[in-house]
């Protein structure tokens, strides 16, 4: 996946998106995603999500999408640049996330999470590299390397 998501959390009662930089005995060590980083403790009575283990409901039961996923659709749609902001209303953020994800569950993506996935976009587009010539790069180098086996 493009965005490496397996260090990005959110930490409710903290505001944002931080990196997690080491494990303590009473919690985390994080640093915030911001223009000028600070690093604090999140304690353990925080709940911590990992930005990689989060996904969206869609209409099928048994299926979500990945954020990491989301935010590669979103990437390749919308480059950098979203249509709509956190604080956009309900209803345009409900036709930005039905571009992205048609069928995403409307009666349990609420509002909030479309507020939170525009934001959390918008922050990690702007401190998490965006990786498309690796994935890319790799499985192409992939594919040969298993032309070149099954030659042999």
């Amino acid at each position: 996946m493009p965005f490496d998501l397996k260090e990005i959390a959110s930490i409710s009662g903290m505001p944002g998106l931080y990196r997690i930089v080491a494990p303590t005995r009473n919690g985390i060590i994080v640093e915030s995603l911001t223009e000028k980083p600070t690093r604090s403790v999140a304690q353990a009575r925080n709940r911590v999500s990992i930005l990689q283990e989060i996904s969206m409901y869609t209409n099928d039961e048994e299926s979500t999408v990945p954020l990491a996923d989301i935010f590669d659709r979103i990437r390749k749609q919308y480059g950098s640049e979203l249509p709509v902001t956190p604080k956009s209303s309900t209803q345009e953020l409900s036709s930005f996330l039905e571009s992205v994800l048609p069928d995403y569950d409307q009666e349990r993506v609420y509002a909030s999470d479309m507020k939170k996935l525009a934001q959390w976009y918008l922050i990690v587009n702007q401190f998490v590299p965006y990786t498309e010539e690796a994935a890319t790069d790799a499985a192409t180098s992939g594919d040969s390397q298993e032309s070149a086996s099954a030659a042999e």
